[in-house]
């Protein structure tokens, strides 16, 4: 073997900017595998064309690319395809700043205000309902494609019939829905009993009593009612909810009280109404 071409692992630390240790270890996972090792030291040599693709694994991994994701990109996929994931890789380090500095500039005005002077939180009482509902199980980044599909599906159906609708959309969450965490989502729509009924319901799409219910509420407009800022909102009627001593009573809605389509438009109106009951005698 002519090592004149060759660098050995230690001259190729230095050169790659990755330790001993991580050429090792990329060496086992198959990422970046030497030129040559020597049957009898087990030293291991790199060729000199090697050096930039150590240098540019070292740059997926300090942007928290996963170790099979970064042999699969530098594996042949084509500069392309790498080009791809980077951008797609920046598109959700911004949106994770965003609910971060979001996160933040509610924590403050908590510390300074309070979330209750921030959202006004009243209580009234919802009627009973009989709903269209579809739902499906998503975390954050299905949310929006889920409901915009589901309420395509649903206002079909209300078309047919034609049904009279008797308040406006709104989602149900039965539990926390974010860029960590999936939930049950159902997208429903109010209409009247004693009115046409719906037919051939799609697969996965039912109709639904809910009862009547005290909400405690408050309505967010514009960029407030766009995510991560909404996520206030829920917090302060949580936080209203447990400082006055009411129980949770069921899942949490989001009520589309004036919607454009677009999320963070100024039009927009929501309403975050939570279902609460007197707390129960010990």
């Amino acid at each position: 073997m002519d090592r004149r071409n060759l660098l050995p692992i230690g001259q190729f630390s230095q050169a790659s900017g990755l330790s001993i240790t991580a050429l090792r270890h990329y060496d086992a996972s198959g990422v970046l595998v030497p030129a040559f090792v020597d049957a009898v030291s087990g030293y291991r040599y790199f060729r000199r064309d090697q050096v930039r693709t150590a240098q540019s694994i070292r740059a997926l991994r300090q942007l928290d690319i996963p170790v099979e994701e970064v042999r699969r990109l530098l594996g042949g996929g084509g500069e392309e395809e790498l080009a791809a994931a980077l951008q797609t890789h920046l598109e959700a380090a911004e949106q994770r700043l965003e609910v971060q500095r979001s996160v933040v500039h509610s924590l403050l005005s908590r510390l300074t205000e309070g979330a209750q002077m921030t959202h006004r939180v009243t209580v009234r009482q919802g009627e009973a309902e009989r709903i269209l509902v579809r739902g499906a199980t998503v975390d954050n980044s299905g949310l929006d494609a889920f409901l915009r599909a589901a309420y395509q599906e649903i206002y079909a159906v209300a078309g047919r019939g034609p049904l009279t609708f008797t308040g406006p959309a709104f989602v149900r969450f039965h539990g926390v829905c974010d860029d960590e965490n999936e939930t049950l989502v159902e997208a429903c729509l109010p209409f009247w009993e004693d009115g046409a009924q719906p037919t051939d319901l799609p697969e996965g799409m039912t109709v639904r009593e809910l009862p009547g219910t005290t909400l405690a509420c408050t309505e967010v407009e514009g960029a407030a009612a766009a995510f991560p800022q909404i996520l206030g909102a829920y917090d302060a009627v949580a936080e209203w909810i447990t400082e006055h001593g009411f129980d949770f009573a069921g899942p949490v809605r989001m009520v589309y009280r004036r919607w454009t389509g677009t999320p963070d438009h100024p039009d927009n109106r929501l309403e975050i109404a939570w279902p609460i009951d007197e707390p129960a005698d010990d």
